[in-house]
């Protein structure tokens, strides 16, 4: 039976990690809430979370059967495996799992770059706030943890074509996507970027290059970037390369 992805419509969100791994495996899947009928839509996302003995918080989550996983670091720990996109060693599926969650923490960064009082307000009640946290998320935050991922390349024993091991894995493709998603919400403060993490970006190049990707990435099944989701482009948030990173 396909995987069932539960995250919102419209938007990639969060919920684009996950269905970047799926794809990339060829795996059969479902994206619920876009989807119209019994037991598609929102109204049958909402209706799960509502009702099912320890309920996810909140989308992304994803169904196989019988078992629910939420979260996205989570799903991609389940998923890894199942899908040939984690590392067989031990202790390197724990590195890698570190990782996702380091990346979970820099998109809750980037969210707060337009949302840094509260998710319940719009941004133009917030945008004098939001100003302010956008620099400093461009001037401290993203060296931070850009130069640590550039350095997880290169510290990678295989060497830094995969941040985990001999072969692509679930960071890899997450690593795109953040890639990716800075280059739409920033393309000012992005634009030196290739200079900065050279292995980053050849990563990312690499994977939008991959078929299975690529041919994803030009269908309809990938959603634009949006100014509903998490990475969104406020002109008046980006600032020039040589005061950012």
């Amino acid at each position: 039976m396909p995987y069932e992805l539960f995250y919102w419509p419209g938007i990639q969100g969060r919920g684009e990690f996950v269905r970047l791994a799926l794809e990339e495996a060829g795996a059969g899947y479902i994206d619920v809430a876009r989807g119209h009928g019994p037991g598609r839509g929102v109204e049958a996302m909402t209706a799960l979370m509502g009702v099912r003995p320890l309920a996810p918080f909140a989308p992304p989550f994803l169904r196989d059967g019988d078992v629910v996983v939420s979260h996205v670091a989570n799903i991609l720990a389940f998923l890894g495996p199942k899908l040939g996109l984690a590392p067989q060693d031990e202790a390197l599926r724990l590195h890698a799992h570190g990782l996702q969650l380091t990346i979970a923490d820099f998109v809750a960064e980037v969210h707060d770059t337009h949302h840094p009082i509260a998710a319940e307000l719009y941004y133009e009640d917030q945008t004098a706030e939001a100003k302010l946290r956008a620099k400093a998320f461009l001037d401290h935050r993203v060296p931070k943890y850009f130069g640590y991922f550039e350095r997880a390349l290169e510290a990678n024993s295989a060497g830094p074509a995969y941040a985990v091991g001999d072969g692509l894995t679930t960071v890899d493709l997450s690593l795109f996507q953040l890639w990716a998603g800075m280059g739409y919400a920033f393309p000012r403060a992005f634009a030196d970027a290739r200079d900065r993490w050279p292995h980053l970006a050849a990563l990312a190049a690499a994977v939008a290059r991959r078929p299975n990707v690529a041919r994803y990435l030009a269908s309809e099944r990938r959603l634009p970037f949006n100014e509903q989701g998490i990475f969104r482009h406020y002109p008046e948030l980006d600032q020039p390369a040589k005061h950012g990173f």
